[in-house]
């Protein structure tokens, strides 16, 4: 598991927060909207499906980002990344999968995962349909940040945006970045 330090808080320095960028699915693509969206970031998570490494490149340095490989990336990627990651953010855990299914519906390897590791937060990808919400039968927070690539059959481009204060996830935002084919 990694552990993440916390930082001042923009808003009052009295607050420490960390603010995390969530995206997956890129496809090999990224653009500016992206990388400007993300640059005020402490971490950067990346749900799976990067596709070329180039795309990994870029938000490594930007900042420390975590990634885990999806069904579209291929050995490069692979090798650098892993098929889940724990990390734990100012006493929250985070467990970040690109295939997870939804809920009730959790596939085995995931559902294996949250119950050994309890996570507090459950980040994937894959579908490509922007959802957060709360399992009823979890105790945790499901974000998939939907798709910031241009393939597949989403219309708007999307990522998240949140803030971890004291073990808490706050001031969560979509960031709509323009169509697919924009």
């Amino acid at each position: 598991m990694r552990f993440v330090e916390k930082r001042r808080s923009a808003t009052s320095p009295f607050i420490c927060c960390m603010q995390l960028g969530i995206i997956s699915d890129t496809h090999s693509f990224i653009d500016d909207r992206i990388l400007n969206h993300l640059a005020d970031c402490d971490m950067i998570i990346h749900a799976g499906d990067v596709g070329d490494e180039s795309v990994l490149d870029k938000l490594e340095s930007l900042n420390e980002t975590v990634c885990v490989y999806g069904n579209i990336d291929d050995q490069r990627i692979r090798k650098r990344c892993p098929l889940f990651e724990l990390v734990e953010v100012d006493k929250l855990r985070v467990l970040v999968v690109h295939i997870a299914g939804v809920g009730k519906k959790y596939n085995s390897t995931t559902s294996k995962l949250i119950a050994k590791h309890n996570p507090d937060v459950l980040i994937c990808g894959h579908s490509h349909i922007l959802k957060v919400f709360n399992p009823k039968s979890f105790n945790h927070v499901h974000i998939n940040p939907g798709a910031a690539g241009r393939h597949g059959f989403h219309k708007t481009r999307t990522l998240i945006k949140v803030e971890v204060i004291g073990g808490k996830l706050c001031n969560m935002r979509v960031v709509e970045l323009g169509g697919r084919s924009t």
